[in-house]
């Protein structure tokens, strides 16, 4: 007999090789219905697992948060059925669950087109109306192979040989068809439901490696009910409008070209106005909490970046070095060996920690060609980044000041909804993702789930994302239409003090290696401009728009008046055009809402007469006359507070 525990502290005494879905129709056949999935000890399995072992043991369902991943992971299974049922002599590579869906890789000698999709989902649907259970078996490494390699199935075979020897080779069956998985599956293809839907296809390397075949990718989405089908089917119709690429183009804020290179942005003016405001909100907010601004330069000797450990970690990331002088040169990818070696250019006490040290730098990562991505994935880019350097006993509190300017931000742009997750190391990766140093990365990520919980913030755990030097806060964030990003970073490094030998003298006059803190809580500007253009659809509160205001005259007679207007209003450091062309004052109109300008201020000959403009303004339509002395005062108020 062995001993299996519940979540409710229930101990069960069952033979040796019971499964999970024995259990579930012993407590009650509702719950057997309703299960997928169990966790045993820790571990997802299959309701049809063997437990032969005493084990602590969780029943999930389907509205249980892990039950969305296996559906789509589950919907990739049925996929490369149909594919493969549909069109013979098509090789399956992987598939796995993604945000919002999932996909599955082809090699075929004629690529998919969009126009395959109803038939490839027509044929899923009849599988899942077969409800085919799902079947976990292990096989023999080299049997395995042959298999695949029998049945043509080239990638596969590659795959399996690529395994570590110790690794168990499991393989799911669903009727006649099978694939190479780790699992788990639902019991049967029924439970995935029909709140699915094939959306597009694409192009991928085998890998991710452009040196490699070129393969048909397609896409899918699903969910557990229609109503979550619905509902993220209009989220991406909505997306679409809120497309940055799309609105960053009609409202003139970037461009690329190919001549200067992909991923690299051209600010045009209109665009390099939101990245000063964004910049001096920064300095604003940085100075008030006590960081001194630096500057590093944009090339620097590989040697600093093989002691940083970015040489070892993240060389794939990088530009290939230039040779100058007979020494190789990077352009640099981060802006920290830099910071640490500000910070050791001078002793350093006690005294004078925590010191704050911040950098508006520009930093160039290689991004693939094929992850390039708008202003999301972008290969030069510009960020707030600091590195603080403190003594443990002040480390909860400065974390927490970072945190806490998080929040400050997500205020001002209207962010209601956010997570915070703690990505931690995994242990089994030491010395090869992660710094070897196992005592130092569980004091370290005690320190900050500790800082973390006295702060009373919300936050999950996910092992095995942390950054190779430390565990990190990475924190998401959902636009107003529920898009979901992923925006800033607070990171904390113990691994590199010691690397550059960063020490402070304590109260005793002795030597010691202090925490570092690296955060860049709006993360690349770049990215998070691209994320507001998606926020506000364009209509960016006034403080933070291009072009805060239009003149709009009624004719040209009232040309001089506008002159005036528009030379005090910027003398009051407001952005305000002119738009006095001979058109009809509805042709103006539309090209103010079209160019999403939130003010326009209509100049007529009652404005004239009595100093005023009549305001119109977005979403709130005429506000009638103002005088232009009030008006001005009134609107100076709102930038400076910088309101929504």
């Amino acid at each position: 007999m062995i001993k299996i525990t519940l979540p409710d502290g229930t101990v069960l005494n069952k033979n040796a090789g019971i499964t999970g879905m024995e259990i579930a129709e012993g407590i009650s056949s509702g719950l057997a219905k309703q299960s997928i999935v169990i966790e045993l000890d820790g571990k997802l399995r299959d309701l049809s697992f063997p437990i032969t072992k005493d084990s602590e043991l969780k029943i999930l369902k389907k509205d249980s948060d892990v039950a969305l991943e296996i559906i789509r992971h589950d919907c990739a299974h049925v996929m490369a059925e149909a594919v493969q049922s549909l069109y013979p002599g098509t090789q399956v590579t992987i598939g796995p669950a993604i945000e919002h869906g999932f996909y599955y890789d082809f090699a075929r000698d004629k690529p998919f087109t969009v126009d395959d999709l109803e038939k490839i989902e027509k044929k899923m649907h009849q599988i899942i109306d077969d409800e085919i259970e799902f079947k976990r078996e292990v096989w023999n490494r080299k049997d395995a192979i042959k298999y695949f390699e029998n049945e043509g199935e080239i990638y596969k075979a590659q795959i399996i040989n690529d395994l570590p020897e110790d690794e168990d080779i499991t393989i799911y069956r669903q009727g006649k068809w099978l694939d190479l998985c780790r699992g788990p599956h639902l019991p049967t293809t029924k439970h995935i439901g029909k709140s699915f839907k094939l959306m597009k296809v694409a192009g991928a390397y085998w890998r991710g490696d452009e040196n490699n075949e070129m393969l048909t990718r397609i896409y899918g989405t699903a969910w557990r009910t229609d109503k979550e089908l619905r509902t993220y089917l209009n989220m991406l119709k909505e997306a679409e409008k809120r497309d940055h690429r799309k609105i960053g183009k009609a409202m003139s804020l970037y461009t690329f070209d190919e001549e200067v290179g992909s991923g690299l942005p051209l600010w045009l003016p209109n665009g390099t106005v939101l990245i000063d405001e964004l910049e001096s909100l920064a300095k604003e907010s940085e100075t008030q909490a006590g960081y001194d601004r630096v500057k590093t330069p944009h090339i620097t000797k590989g040697s600093l970046y093989e002691k940083s450990g970015h040489l070892s970690h993240y060389k794939d990331s990088m530009f290939p070095a230039m040779d100058i002088d007979g020494n190789e040169y990077y352009l640099k990818p981060m802006n920290c060996p830099h910071h640490h070696k500000i910070y050791a250019s001078l002793p350093r006490t006690y005294k004078e920690l925590p010191i704050r040290l911040s950098e508006y730098g520009t930093c160039y990562r290689y991004e693939k060609s094929g992850q390039l991505f708008g202003l999301m994935r972008v290969r030069s880019m510009q960020m707030n980044d600091a590195h603080i350097y403190c003594t443990e006993e002040q480390f909860k509190n400065e974390f927490l000041s970072v945190c806490k300017m998080y929040l400050y931000y997500f205020k001002i742009f209207g962010i209601e909804k956010y997570e915070m997750r703690l990505s931690l190391h995994d242990p089994e990766k030491l010395g090869k993702k992660y710094v070897d140093e196992p005592e130092l990365w569980l004091k370290t990520e005690d320190l900050v789930r500790q800082a973390l919980q006295d702060g009373k913030l919300n936050f999950v755990e996910i092992p095995g994302e942390a950054a190779f030097y430390g565990p990190k806060i990475d924190v998401q964030v959902w636009s107003a239409i529920g898009k979901e990003f992923t925006l800033a970073t607070n990171q904390v490094d113990f691994a590199i003090p010691s690397r550059f030998d960063l020490t402070y003298i304590d109260k005793d006059g002795k030597d010691k290696t202090p925490l570092c803190i690296h955060r860049a809580p709006l993360g690349t500007h770049e990215r998070f401009i691209g994320f507001l253009i998606e926020h506000f659809a364009g209509n960016f509160p006034i403080w933070l728009a291009p072009i805060q205001m239009v003149i709009i005259t009624i004719s040209d007679k009232f040309n001089d008046y506008a002159e005036s207007v528009h030379k005090q209003l910027k003398a009051n450091g407001i952005r305000a055009n002119i738009d006095s062309r001979s058109e009809k004052m509805g042709a103006k109109i539309r090209l103010a809402e079209i160019n999403k300008i939130p003010i326009m201020l209509i100049i007529g000959e009652k404005e004239v007469s009595e100093n005023t403009v009549s305001v119109r303004r977005k979403f709130k339509g005429d506000l009638g006359s103002l005088k232009l002395h009030d008006f001005i005062e009134n609107i100076k108020k709102e930038i400076n507070n910088r309101l929504l």
